[in-house]
Formats: C-alpha cells, sequence, structure tokens
C-alpha cells in the first residue's frame, strides 16, 4: 500500500497538470518529477507518468470526435506510424537502461522545455510560410515524419503535443482545426500504445500511476472550467521557469 503523503503528492500533482494541460498545457513537467521524487527507478516513472497524462489527450479526441469524423480519410496511415513509432520508442528505453536514462533526464526536460517555451512561435512562422498542398507531398515521408514523432513520443513524451503540431502542420497539414484533432488522436494512439509496451516490460506502477491519473482526469475537468477565466500566457510562463529549474536541477544531480 502506497504511503497515504506520496498518495497526496501524487494525486496533487496529477491535479494540477490535468489543469495545465487543459489550459496551456506542460503537465508532464509537474508529474514526473513527482513520481520521481518517490524513489521508483527514472524507466518505471517515466512508464507510470506516459500513464497519469494519458488521460489528456484522450478526452480531447472525444471532444473532437466530430472533426475527426469529417476529416477521416488518410488518417489510417498516420495512425499506424504512430503506433509502430511509438512501440518503437517505448521498447528502446529497455536498450538504455535505468541508469543511462537517469543521465538522460536534464537533457530531455531541457529540450522539452525550450519546445514548449518556442512551440508559438514555430507554430507562427509556419503558419506564415508559403503550403504545399498535401497531394503534393510524398506520402512515405509523411508517414516517416509522423514515425519520428511517434518514436520521441514512446521514449519521453514531454512537449509531444507542441510537436505533433508542429510536425503535423510542416507535413502539409494545412487545416489548423483538423491538426489540432489529428495531434490529439495521434498522440491518444502513441500514449496508449507506449504504455501497453511499457507495462509489459514491467515499467509502469500501477499503485503510483492510479493518483496521478485520477488527478488528472479531476483536473482536465476543472482546467476546461478555468479556461475563460485563467491566462494561459501566464501558466506557460510558470511552466517554462518551471522546467528550466527542473533542468538545472538534474544536471547538478546528474
Amino acid at each position: 500500500m502506497l504511503d497515504p503523503a506520496i498518495a497526496a503528492l501524487l494525486f496533487t500533482a496529477g491535479l494540477l497538470a490535468g489543469v495545465l494541460n487543459a489550459i496551456a498545457g506542460g503537465g508532464s513537467f509537474v508529474t514526473f518529477p513527482a513520481l520521481l521524487s518517490t524513489g521508483i527507478p527514472p524507466l518505471v516513472a517515466n512508464g507510470t507518468n506516459a500513464l497519469a497524462v494519458w488521460p489528456g489527450h484522450a478526452l480531447a479526441v472525444y471532444t473532437n470526435r466530430h472533426e475527426l469524423r469529417d476529416s477521416s480519410r488518410g488518417t489510417f496511415g498516420s495512425i499506424v506510424a504512430a503506433l509502430i513509432g511509438g512501440a518503437t520508442g517505448a521498447f528502446l528505453l529497455g536498450y538504455v537502461g535505468n541508469e543511462r536514462f537517469h543521465a538522460l533526464i536534464p537533457y530531455l526536460i531541457l529540450f522539452a522545455t525550450a519546445l514548449f517555451a518556442s512551440g508559438p512561435t514555430i507554430t507562427r512562422r509556419i503558419a506564415s510560410r508559403p503550403r504545399c498542398a498535401k497531394h503534393g507531398r510524398s506520402v512515405l515521408i509523411m508517414r516517416s515524419g509522423e514515425f519520428v514523432l511517434a518514436l520521441y513520443g514512446g521514449f519521453f513524451g514531454a512537449g509531444l503535443g507542441i510537436l505533433l503540431m508542429a510536425g503535423l502542420q510542416m507535413l502539409g497539414d494545412e487545416d489548423i482545426q483538423k491538426c489540432n484533432s489529428l495531434k490529439n488522436l495521434l498522440a491518444t494512439v502513441i500514449g496508449t500504445v507506449s504504455v501497453a509496451v511499457l507495462f509489459v516490460s514491467g515499467w509502469v506502477s500501477l499503485s503510483h500511476a492510479v493518483w496521478p491519473f485520477t488527478g488528472a482526469v479531476i483536473g482536465g475537468v476543472l482546467g476546461a472550467r478555468l479556461a475563460r477565466r485563467m491566462s494561459a500566457s501566464w501558466l506557460r510562463r510558470v511552466v517554462i521557469v518551471v522546467g528550466f529549474g527542473l533542468s538545472v536541477y538534474y544536471f547538478q544531480q546528474s
């Protein structure tokens, strides 16, 4: 049985992550360090975190199911690429091992934080570029790009939403609403397959995951209601400061 203080910490982290993901993103910057602080191995913390933050994108898929239904043509290939890439990224963790993954943590968090911080700029620059028609892109290039994005998502996943959004636009998805819906769908697929691989590999602690998972679901509902009242830009700044602070902390620990 999990210590009540640890359970409360993880539930609170999940609650905050759910609110952040619903309004500004960056929930993993709360749940992943919280899980690491409980003393479980880094790979288990990573796998448990993948399960804990899974509800965010999954709920968004359900909310936007009508947009997906209206633009389902070509989605099957993207789902296959996401499945293969997410599973491959999760399998790669087994070859990396706990020690090397622990050494990678500050770099991964720094990369995710920089990605999160530059997200709006990346999106604006891509939106301002002349677009190529989607049919003008090679299907192989598109699927390869989606595979690479999914590979990262299966391996670590923090900042995946921003990476997917930017990547899908670069690959030719011009409709911003469709792109956002596809982003949530692919993130859900990547999260689902990576959690399945990590669970079978023994890198998911259900006794730890249930608390941030529950908190994330509640936080997501609360965040959706608070979205009109809270400043997303202010929350983004807080997440960025926390992310860079965590990078410094883990660099010192490594």
